[in-house]
């Protein structure tokens, strides 16, 4: 199982001291937390897309590919890369290209996004937002898997002999995740596929995000992608904690109380008790995550918010340090305890190579002689595709469809 935090790259106000970062400070502060991370034995960094202020991740997979040259282990990911307004021939070429600068450390979390005034800076229709999901995920599913790509749809330009350029590493594209907090049409989505499914699990009660998964499990194994218990499952979190619970709730209330999302409305107590929010000691947040089992069965991946509604630098690496020292370590083994021998691991590149070839060499693209076209006979590249190998992990068929 894999375990890390997510940030979606706000910049707001410290109300204990009434500061605002700049842009520059916020950018190099998520720098510091993605390394930090890493040093505390995390597993995952995820970075949200936004387009407009007060957020400043508009480009993750520049940030990503920086932070793979600054790490080692880490997993990058995106908390959402926005597969309704971003070309998907786009997404196709940057994250191949994360995957090759990374060596492999690279997946994409797939979401519509919050944002309403965004599909019209990108010339979309936010009404068209379900549609448009579907159809651009099609195209991006078929420009990993195929060197020459005829395409027409309702929502782009035709493309005619089009190849994706760099090839995905060793021939096996990035693991997709398709984000959601509320739509069942993108859990079916991820089932068809065969892709991981991932649950923003923060601002809805336990009972929502039960039937969320309950319906991508069941629709996994209905297409045929192994059992319910094999589906790939994420879910999100938000943490704050100290060693005692009252100096916890004490320190983050006026971060709740003023937060961009959910401040001026619930108390911090009623949201605490109605969502996931856990604010506490380590234990108890080792005690709530652990609950989560209870209702979404075994999963593959946990990430937490850590670092939302002004929290100054210090303290998200204190909150990182007690999820290094005390909380993950506890979470690691007693998620490992009883867990069936059916349930995957969480997907990594390493994992899907051996899904698809099995112990064949992996694909290593080579273009043929340049004649400054895509079109050079049914194929661009030299090396033929090998016959794709399946096997028997959950997500071997999801890996070759």
């Amino acid at each position: 199982m894999q375990f890390g935090i997510f940030t979606v790259s706000d910049i707001t106000q410290d109300p204990t001291t009434g500061r605002t970062p700049t842009e520059a400070e916020r950018i190099q502060a998520t720098l510091t937390i993605a390394k930090h991370a890493e040093e505390v034995g995390l597993d995952v960094f995820a970075l949200g897309e936004h387009h407009n202020p007060p957020f400043w991740s508009s480009s993750p997979t520049t940030t990503l590919a920086y932070i793979a040259g600054q790490t080692s282990t880490l997993q990058l990911s995106t908390a959402t890369t926005l597969i309704t307004t971003n070309d998907p021939v786009k997404i196709a070429e940057d994250f191949a290209m994360l995957q090759h600068v990374s060596g492999g450390r690279a997946d994409v979390m797939l979401g519509r996004g919050n944002t309403g005034p965004v599909y019209p800076w990108f010339g979309k229709d936010i009404r068209q937002g379900l549609p448009l999901a579907m159809e651009n995920y099609e195209l991006l599913h078929r420009l990993w898997r195929e060197d020459v790509v005829d395409w027409q749809g309702r929502f782009r330009t035709p493309l005619q002999g089009f190849t994706s350029t760099p090839r995905p590493l060793d021939g096996v594209p990035p693991f997709v995740w398709h984000g959601s907090i509320r739509t069942p049409e993108v859990a079916e989505q991820a089932a068809s596929y065969g892709d991981g499914f991932f649950a923003n699990h923060i601002f809805w009660p336990a009972s929502h995000t039960q039937r969320m998964i309950a319906l991508y499990r069941q629709r996994f194994e209905h297409h045929g992608h192994g059992t319910a218990a094999q589906a790939i499952v994420g879910l999100g979190g938000q943490v704050f904690m100290r060693r005692n619970s009252q100096d916890a709730v004490r320190d983050f209330r006026p971060y709740f109380d003023n937060a961009p999302v959910y401040g001026h409305g619930p108390s911090l107590e009623d949201f605490t008790q109605q969502t996931p929010l856990t604010v506490g000691s380590p234990q108890e947040v080792i005690d709530r995550t652990l609950g989560f089992r209870d209702y979404v069965g075994d999963y593959q991946r946990q990430l937490w918010l850590i670092d939302h509604a002004g929290l100054p630098l210090k303290t998200v690496l204190e909150q990182l340090d007690l999820l290094g020292e005390e909380v993950v370590p506890v979470l690691r083994r007693e998620f490992a305890k009883d867990r069936p021998a059916e349930v995957p691991d969480a997907p990594t590149h390493a994992s899907l190579v051996a899904a698809k070839y099995g112990d064949q060499a992996p694909r290593q693209a080579t273009p043929n002689a340049n004649r400054g076209d895509n079109l050079a006979g049914p194929s661009p590249y030299q090396d033929a595709a090998p016959a794709r190998v399946t096997t028997g992990s959950a997500f071997g068929p999801a890996a070759t469809r």
